[in-house]
């Protein structure tokens, strides 16, 4: 094995007595220069590049973003459609194989081993996770991309005001303004909703439809201020690394999951026809495998995003990332588009521009203040707020 190795990138001369320029046998011991030293190099040199790409960064965080939401989305929106526990019992499992899998391969070097103890006092946090991931699948189930992309920005009022409340966080004027466009967003979102169902021919049927999924949506707010306001206040005392808030969430919540799913879904072979045809069963399979994978890949391009930018462009980035998540819902799934609704999603790009502007001019405050105190946080804990936002 070790000589075949070698023979890639060894030249063996002839054994013909070649002679060197000055008359003597070419001296034996001078090693021979590799054939692909050169290419091997403008590889690396590639490789470094793109790694240290802010354009690239910023590209790979949108498409992750983006591509999550369409293929939760497509997942979930089939008319017969109730294995919502089963499917992130799924996500979960897929995103465990894919780090332990990315551990052996030491591309993830700094996973600790699990931790029980840990385990227990994380469980909480994780029993949190399921009822935020569950209500947002609900909800998206019910409602169209634009409109929950639009009503996920009230999650960051509820959040701003948890923190006021528990952590002595403080609410800028410029924040109020854009909490002010959030709430109008939202409204005219709904009001465009409801408009356009009424005039459908089964319009009893949408309207209701549209209440379970404003219900929902609700629901999934507090569901997610309640976690992210409580995974801040624990993760300070687990001193957790990168990937390790990410390998508990997922960890803990299979069982949890595995249990709600075989006690509240139905098994029945009848039941798995409905939700998994035949004509569409192999592209439901893969996109639930994708949206176990697409959870890492937020995780990693977030924090790739903020190594090779900086946390003031990566807030700019979620705020401005929330306009093409909306159109992709009018491109891949025929969102009504209608006056209201495409105001709708402006006020809503906007208000996300102004409450990113807020944070940044509040955190400048805060630098050039003596003494600054600013509390640290992980990427992957930074990336799981944000994704809970977007």
């Amino acid at each position: 094995m070790s000589d075949k190795k070698n023979e890639d990138y060894v030249v063996r001369m002839p054994d013909s007595g070649m002679r060197s320029p000055y008359g003597g046998e070419k001296d034996p011991f001078i090693p021979p220069r590799p054939l692909r030293a050169s290419s091997q190099h403008n590889i690396a040199s590639s490789v470094a590049k793109i790694e240290n790409s802010p354009a690239t960064s910023i590209l790979a965080y949108c498409l992750s973003s983006i591509s999550m939401t369409v293929v939760n989305k497509y997942v979930v929106s089939g008319s017969e459609w109730n294995l919502n526990f089963f499917y992130l019992a799924v996500q979960s499992i897929v995103c465990i194989v894919t780090i332990e899998a990315c551990k052996q391969l030491g591309l993830i070097k700094n996973l600790a081993p699990f931790d029980i103890n840990k385990g227990k006092r994380w469980f909480p946090i994780s029993l949190l996770l399921v009822g935020m991931i569950y209500t947002s699948t609900k909800s998206l189930q019910y409602l169209s991309v634009p409109v929950y992309t639009i009503f996920k920005n009230l999650t960051i009022i509820v959040i701003a005001y948890g923190e006021v409340l528990w952590f002595g966080g403080s609410v800028t004027p410029l924040a109020l303004l854009s909490f002010g466009l959030m709430v109008l967003s939202s409204v005219v979102a709904a009001w465009a909703d409801t408009r356009s169902a009424a005039q459908t021919p089964e319009a009893a049927a949408a309207l209701a439809t549209l209440n379970a999924g404003y219900a929902w949506m609700g629901l999934n707010v507090f569901c997610t201020a309640s976690y992210v306001l409580g995974m801040r206040k624990v993760i300070k005392n687990m001193n957790f690394k990168d990937w390790d808030t990410m390998f508990y969430n997922n960890f803990l919540t299979i069982p949890v999951l595995i249990v709600c799913s075989l006690v509240a879904e139905d098994w029945s072979s009848a039941n798995l026809t409905k939700n998994f045809p035949p004509e569409s069963r192999n592209a439901l399979f893969i996109g639930m495998i994708y949206s176990g994978m697409a959870a890492i890949f937020i995780s990693y391009c977030s924090a790739w995003c903020i190594r090779v930018t900086s946390s003031t462009t990566y807030s700019m980035v979620g705020a401005l990332n929330k306009l093409p998540i909306a159109v992709s819902g009018l491109i891949f799934f025929s969102a009504p588009v209608t006056v209201g609704s495409v105001s709708a999603i402006f006020i809503g790009f906007v208000s996300g521009i102004v409450y990113a502007w807020a944070k940044v001019r509040q955190s400048q405050v805060a630098k050039n203040s003596l003494p600054t105190t600013q509390p640290t946080m992980s990427a992957s804990s930074q990336s799981n707020r944000d994704a809970a936002n977007s």
